[in-house]
C-alpha cells in the first residue's frame, strides 16, 4: 500500500509534465491570416444560392457591458471584442449566399463620393453610380457574457512534490435577425452560444534536502482561447442557422432546389 501511495504524486507530476512544449518561452513570429475554422467550413457546406442575397449591416454591438474579470483589480477592458461587425461583414462577404454592402461607414463613402465630384467639377462631368440598395437588413447583437459558468480541476500532492490542472468555461450568446427592408418584417431570427475555455497546468516541487537546505522548482501554462476567434464562431454559426432557417420556411432558395 505504502508504495501505492507514493507512486501517486509521481504520476501526476509526469502528466503536467508531459506538456513540456508549452512551457518553452515561445519565440518572436511573423503574422499569419486566420484559418478557417469549423464553422466557417460548416457554412460554406451550405447548398449554394440561386443568386448572392444584398445585405446591409449598420452595427452588429457588444450589448453585454461586461469588462474583462480581475481579481481585486478594477478592469476597465471589455471583456467581449468591440469589432463585430467586421468580423460578420468577412464572414458575410466569404460566404457564397450573401453580398454585404458598406453601411457602418457609409459617412466616409458619401465624403468621398462629394470630394470625387468636387474633383470633377472644372472637368469632364462624371456621373457616379447609386449606391447598391439591400434587400436584407441584419440586426442584432452579442448579448451575453456569463464568465466562470463551470470552473473545476484536479490535483494531488505528497510529501512536496504536487499537481494540478484547473479549467474554467464561459459562455457568450449572439442573437442575430433578418429584416425585410421594404415591410420592416422579421423574417428570420436565431441565437447561438460558444464556451471560452480557459485552462491552467501547474506541477511543483517544495522540500527540505538537508538542514537548513530548501530544494523549490515549479512549472506551468496557462491557455486561453482568444475572444474575437469565439466571437468569429458564434457569428459563423448564427450565419449558417439563417442560411438553413431561410431555406426552410421559403424566405430564399438553393440553386438545387426545384420550387
Amino acid at each position: 500500500m505504502i508504495k501505492k501511495i507514493i507512486i501517486i504524486p509521481i504520476i501526476f507530476t509526469l502528466t503536467a509534465c508531459s506538456h513540456i512544449n508549452s512551457l518553452i518561452p515561445p519565440e518572436l513570429s511573423t503574422a499569419i491570416t486566420v484559418e478557417a475554422t469549423e464553422t466557417f467550413k460548416e457554412l460554406n457546406a451550405l447548398p449554394k444560392p440561386r443568386g448572392p442575397i444584398t445585405v446591409s449591416v449598420y452595427s452588429f454591438r457588444d450589448q453585454t457591458g461586461q469588462y474583462k474579470p480581475q481579481a481585486n483589480v478594477s478592469s476597465f477592458s471589455t471583456a467581449v471584442t468591440q469589432g463585430a461587425t467586421s468580423i460578420l461583414m468577412q464572414a458575410l462577404s466569404d460566404s457564397d449566399w450573401f453580398l454585404p454592402v458598406e453601411r457602418e461607414g457609409l459617412q466616409n463613402i458619401l465624403t468621398e463620393r462629394k470630394i470625387t465630384r468636387a474633383a470633377n467639377k472644372n472637368k469632364e462631368q462624371v456621373d457616379l453610380p447609386p449606391l447598391t440598395t439591400a434587400k436584407i437588413l441584419l440586426e442584432g447583437g452579442i448579448i451575453s457574457y456569463d464568465s466562470n459558468a463551470k470552473t473545476g480541476g484536479f490535483g494531488a500532492e505528497y510529501f512536496g512534490i504536487g499537481a494540478s490542472e484547473l479549467y474554467r468555461e464561459d459562455i457568450i450568446s449572439v442573437y442575430m435577425r433578418a429584416i425585410d427592408v421594404r415591410t420592416g418584417q422579421v423574417l428570420i431570427s436565431v441565437s447561438t452560444s460558444k464556451k471560452v475555455l480557459s485552462t491552467e497546468v501547474r506541477a511543483g516541487f517544495f522540500r527540505y534536502v538537508s538542514f537548513k537546505r530548501l530544494a523549490e522548482a515549479e512549472a506551468g501554462y496557462t491557455s486561453n482561447e482568444p475572444m474575437h476567434l469565439c466571437v468569429k464562431q458564434a457569428l459563423e454559426k448564427a450565419i449558417t442557422e439563417l442560411v438553413k432557417k431561410g431555406i426552410n420556411k421559403g424566405v430564399w432558395r438553393a440553386q438545387s432546389s426545384t420550387v
